[in-house]
């Protein structure tokens, strides 16, 4: 059984995954086009990575973050979105919120770390008003979609045990499709991401990886020869460019729906 992964370091996060998230939000946003000046509810909004894309690319009328980790929302109140979304600490299976209170819903990269997806997304559901937009996109984590996939398959290689979320099934582009549906919400269509990431080197990958929280802690537990030869397996396994550069791929699943009139 494997470790449960937390991300308490806003910082950490923001280079770790904040750099694919909005990457990957990017695309998903171009797909919603959604309308301006909607209500908007970020949950398990982290660091507010995608929330500052919400706030710059689809001028809301009010953006709100919802997240357990108390780090990672004090790192979302120093971003420059802050001037219009509000965070605040709160459990995506009991969204704190009466019903019908926003015009849109999204769920960033976090499906797969709900316990129960169906309670989460019927949560989205219920505060979403009628009409309104109910979304989510994450990383393709049983289809090798995971941006740091070939770092935990090396390391399962030497033995080490790799935290997993509790739902990874969930960011499946079937199951989630099913959820939509299954909540009763019309209108569903999914999409798959494709996206990449340059590093400047291998020294700029490490440094990203070993402070990434999903693995940092078993790395920073790791003896020098492991680290050795895992940095070893590493090197043989990434693409590396004649300047050095590594360009690495990533692969989520999207989907959107609308609740019913």
């Amino acid at each position: 059984m494997t470790d449960q992964i937390r991300f308490n370091d806003g910082s950490a996060y923001e280079r770790y995954m904040g750099v694919w998230s909005q990457l990957a939000g990017e695309t998903f946003l171009d797909w919603l086009a959604p309308q301006t000046g909607l209500r908007w509810l970020d949950v398990g909004c982290g660091n507010g990575a995608f929330t500052e894309m919400l706030v710059e690319r689809c001028a809301p009328v009010s953006v709100e973050g919802v997240d357990p980790s108390e780090g990672q929302l004090a790192f979302a109140r120093t971003r420059p979105a802050a001037r219009i979304a509000r965070f605040r600490q709160g459990d995506a299976m009991a969204l704190p919120f009466p019903d019908d209170t926003f015009d849109a819903a999204v769920m960033p990269l976090v499906i797969f770390f709900v316990p129960d997806p169906a309670k989460g997304m019927a949560e989205m559901a219920r505060v979403v008003c009628p009409g309104g937009l109910v979304t989510a996109y994450a990383w393709d984590m049983l289809g090798g979609g995971f941006p740091y996939e070939a770092l935990q398959f090396e390391m399962r290689g030497m033995g080490v045990a790799v935290p997993e979320p509790p739902s990874p099934d969930a960011s499946r582009i079937d199951v989630m499709r099913d959820l939509w549906t299954g909540a009763g919400l019309g209108s569903v269509e999914t999409l798959e991401i494709n996206v990449q990431r340059t590093f400047t080197d291998f020294d700029d990958y490490w440094a990203t990886v070993f402070g990434g929280p999903s693995v940092g802690q078993q790395l920073a537990a790791m003896s020098s020869e492991q680290l050795a030869q895992l940095c070893a397996r590493m090197r043989v396994r990434l693409p590396v460019d004649a300047t050095g550069r590594i360009t690495y791929r990533a692969r989520a699943n999207a989907v959107k729906g609308r609740v019913p009139n």
